[in-house]
């Protein structure tokens, strides 16, 4: 049986995985202002505040895999990690955001606590080593083309480097074309590998490609998915939230509306209390 027991990871003050309990990385797919995403890292730090829940703010820079050329990508390396800086620094939050290549890392690593390796470059091995050699922690998605076993190859590439502060994060398999399914056995074989586990359940039901030039979105199974993941065992949970879902310039038909995000917490956090003390 895979281990029950995964590698405490510290990322600042917040300790993630090992006998913790569960911690959140949320905020908007894209940086769309800086006033915007000063907003949301406030209003959902308030809230995880108030369940005593770790949190970690997340949005991207750039999105580099957007489906058409001429979608919103974000305000780019410099203006973007200024805005993270300031973010991180103001409301002592540790942050995340996402790079594409090697020449991002170092930058990144500056400003960010856990630099992401996006599902579609979970391969890319000058990438891999690049994180690892930062010292930050390194959270890699799962590709949507591999099985979770094959996910192991990419830890050992961050590994080899000294590094050992890893993060596997599972957002949905390839289910033909333009749909998504997520494996729960996707959790126990990760955490077999004996890193924390995270479940993205925004990204995990996306439509990719759906909409011809976007993607699009099912997020009414957000919560049941949620649900499952966290009665699966899973550390943490990755949610993508926005104030205004439809209007957002990323993911605007998969994101979590900012309204709903308290309601569901306490829901996935009395499940896993209750789940726990069975194990």
């Amino acid at each position: 049986m895979p281990s029950t027991v995964t590698r405490e990871i510290a990322v600042g003050s917040l300790k993630l995985g090992g006998a913790n309990g569960l911690f959140l990385i949320a905020g908007p797919c894209v940086i769309e202002s800086e006033a915007h995403a000063r907003s949301m890292a406030e209003r959902i730090a308030a809230v995880c505040a108030d369940l005593k829940l770790p949190y970690i703010f997340k949005s991207s820079y750039d999105k580099a895999n957007r489906t058409s050329i001429n979608s919103y990508r974000g305000p780019g390396v410099a203006e973007g990690l200024k805005i993270l800086r300031r973010i991180k620094d103001d409301l002592k939050l540790p942050i995340l955001t996402d790079v594409h290549e090697p020449a991002q890392v170092a930058a990144a690593a500056e400003v960010a606590d856990v630099l992401q390796i996006p599902a579609f470059l979970c391969r890319q091995t000058d990438l891999l080593v690049a994180a690892g050699k930062s010292g930050r922690v390194v959270n890699i998605k799962k590709g949507q083309f591999l099985s979770p076993a094959e996910m192991k190859t990419a830890v050992e590439k961050v590994a080899s480097t000294g590094n050992q502060k890893i993060l596997l994060t599972e957002r949905g398999t390839s289910f033909g074309y333009n749909n998504l399914v997520v494996d729960m056995r996707s959790f126990p074989i990760m955490r077999g590998f004996g890193y924390p586990v995270v479940f993205d359940a925004t990204h995990s039901l996306q439509l990719p490609g759906g909409e011809g030039k976007q993607s699009g979105g099912q997020p009414e199974f957000i919560e049941p998915l949620s649900r499952a993941a966290v009665a699966a065992g899973v550390d943490g949970l990755f949610l993508e939230v926005h104030d205004n879902p439809p209007a957002a310039l990323s993911d605007a038909s998969n994101q979590l509306p900012l309204a709903q995000l308290k309601p569901l917490l306490e829901k996935l956090l009395a499940l896993a209390r209750a789940t726990r003390s069975q194990q």
